[in-house]
């Protein structure tokens, strides 16, 4: 089993992201990065049609989470949780699609920043970009 497959094992317990959002794990490495998708439905809508911030954000929260834990998905054990996130919301999401994009910017010992991206899968424009500060917990 690849580190992809074992991190979709060990996050399905996230049963807000996985079950009731519908997010999916594309890709881990074990440098910090990971790929999230969100197949948009009616349920992630606004009354204008559009995804709703908290869809967005719940999306960014676990692709940053996934990757801040990504090397520790082995063993199970997630020390990682999100301390601080600030959304910038650039464009109104409206595709079918999102992908979240997570990596590290620093990675230290108890904490580190992480920039996702969000991004339109099918018309490949950035929809926002959110600046997540972890800590680590034991």
């Amino acid at each position: 089993m690849d580190l992809t497959e074992k991190a979709r094992v060990v996050f399905c317990k996230d049963r807000y992201a996985v079950v009731t959002s519908g997010i999916h794990i594309v890709r881990v490495t074990d440098d910090h990065e990971a790929d999230c998708e969100m197949l948009v439905d009616d349920r992630h809508r606004n009354a204008r049609g559009v995804v709703m911030g908290g869809a967005l954000f719940t999306l960014a929260d676990f692709a940053a989470a996934v990757a801040a834990n990504s090397d520790h998905i082995e063993s199970g054990e997630l020390h990682w949780v999100s301390l601080n996130a600030s959304i910038h919301y650039l464009s109104p999401a409206t595709g079918s699609c999102l992908r979240a994009h997570s990596l590290a910017l620093k990675h230290g010992r108890t904490t580190a920043l992480y920039l996702t991206t969000l991004t339109d899968y099918v018309s490949h424009k950035e929809v926002a970009i959110v600046e997540t500060t972890m800590m680590a917990v034991q």
